[in-house]
């Protein structure tokens, strides 16, 4: 069987339990609460909720429901038997699709023109290359560096680019709210900005390339986080002082976790405004940045 078809197969049977109501919990028997229901709603595509106790007549109910609370992990889905049930399965295997698709979709152009930004690309040819040669991501194409610097501006102080690393999906969630957060937080301090672009097949150092290209002081790299069956939507900001190639990971300040169930997308942008303003002040990133503390 092709994975085509097995990916049809598994729609199709998610879509009827839907239908019949198994991931709402009607055919799951839980603990006796309200709270035993082990879908997550009418959504496959996200984790069930918190206050979920899979685990049948626990010893001790509430101590399960209070750790539970602690982390959003698989805790107490409980059993079928030898197996998990059936509903804990299919989240887990629709978070694993998601996970997948975050990282082998490209990011749309439809995105891309939403955004009012211009593309270009690294030397890596596809998705295929992109996973196994790392070190091509890092590298501008000689049309790349032409592009940027026919339509970038350069001398400004800041320049953000945006990257689409190990997560489409992310970048997609939350690009749209934090870069314009970024940009008004900026501009509360008269930091300039230029305009913004995106880099496909692009990995964290590719800043060191763009830098010296447009002549500015600080890079910000929006990038994809390598997405897990948490969530796909994980996005990073990268940035650095005056970053080139001679640039290591220590000189780099990184932002992680952006999401709507880590640090809110417009909250980060405000946050990120502030971290460049005192790299500008200080004319440091990185470790070197956060000795200033």
């Amino acid at each position: 069987m092709d994975k085509k078809t097995e990916d049809l197969i598994i729609e199709s049977v998610i879509r009827q339990l839907l239908e019949t109501q198994v991931l709402n919990g009607e055919n799951n028997v839980g603990s006796g609460s309200e709270n035993d229901s082990q879908g997550s709603g009418s959504d496959p595509n996200t984790l069930e909720p918190m206050d979920v106790i899979g685990v049948e007549n626990p010893h001790n109910l509430e101590a399960l429901k209070v750790m539970r609370k602690t982390s959003p992990a698989r805790l107490f889905m409980g059993r079928c038997g030898a197996r998990q049930k059936t509903a804990s399965y299919l989240n887990y295997m629709a978070d694993h699709a998601a996970a997948i698709d975050a990282v082998l979709m490209d990011v749309s152009e439809q995105f891309i023109a939403d955004n009012e930004l211009f593309k270009v690309s690294t030397v890596v040819k596809d998705k295929d290359e992109y996973l196994m040669r790392p070190d091509l991501g890092k590298k501008l194409s000689q049309e790349a560096k032409e592009e940027i610097l026919q339509k970038g501006e350069k001398g400004k102080q800041v320049q953000i680019i945006v990257v689409d690393g190990l997560s489409s999906t992310s970048i997609e969630a939350n690009v749209a709210d934090v870069m314009p957060a970024l940009i008004q937080g900026l501009g509360t301090y008269g930091i300039s900005v230029a305009r913004p672009f995106f880099i496909k097949y692009g990995r964290v150092a590719i800043m060191d390339e763009v830098a010296p290209l447009l002549d500015c002081d600080v890079i910000v790299e929006f990038i994809g986080e390598r997405p897990g069956l948490i969530t796909a939507e994980s996005m990073s900001a990268y940035m650095a002082y005056r970053p080139d190639h001679n640039t290591n990971e220590s000189n780099r300040t990184v932002v992680s976790n952006i999401h709507r169930n880590g640090t809110p997308p417009a909250e980060a942008g405000a946050h990120l405004a502030t971290v460049v303003k005192k790299m500008i002040d200080n004319k440091v990133s990185g470790i070197k940045l956060a000795a200033l503390s």
